[in-house]
């Protein structure tokens, strides 16, 4: 989070978190909607990044969300921001069943709400004082580090095998 929001009023963090999670949602959304239309349309995306999500989109976590919308409709929108890790396979799946637009939207935007009242008062005070908590020691800063080391180490390896797959299957 920028500097200038930290310590900030309500209002300006609710913006920023706000914008932040609209973004995302939209983005999750059309790119679940438009993949799944190129889908149909060639079996076999050739571009990367479509082929990348609709990778995704064949796995378990998508077919969870597209169980959820099937079995609550509409209502699972706002509720998917309630609870961690679901955000995305819910507005994902919303987006592959082709949830209309206009009824999309008005959940999405009650679910941002949510979010970012969530992340605007406790969430974000939460954060931050874990934060301070492991900045404060030597051993938070290290656990804090081998956090970002593994993550980091974590994607080198996944890239790779993502290449070396492609590769293979391109021969």
């Amino acid at each position: 989070m920028p500097e200038q929001l930290d310590g900030a009023p309500f209002w300006p963090l609710f913006a920023f978190f706000f914008g932040i999670v609209l973004l995302r949602t939209q983005l999750t959304y059309w790119a679940a909607r438009l993949v799944t239309a190129w889908s149909l349309d060639h079996t076999r995306p050739q571009r990367p990044w479509v082929r990348r999500v609709h990778d995704w989109l064949q796995g378990e976590g998508a077919a969870r969300g597209v169980r959820t919308v099937e079995r609550w409709g509409l209502v699972a929108v706002p509720l998917s921001f309630l609870a961690s890790g679901t955000k995305t396979v819910v507005n994902a799946a919303a987006g592959v069943l082709t949830m209309p637009f206009t009824r999309y939207l008005p959940a999405m935007l009650l679910g941002c709400v949510a979010h970012a009242t969530i992340y605007a008062t406790v969430g974000w005070a939460a954060w931050s004082a874990a934060l301070a908590a492991a900045t404060g020691s030597p051993w938070g800063i290290a656990a804090i580090v081998a956090v970002v080391m593994l993550a980091a180490a974590a994607i080198v390896v996944r890239v790779r095998r993502r290449r070396a797959s492609v590769e293979s299957s391109s021969d």
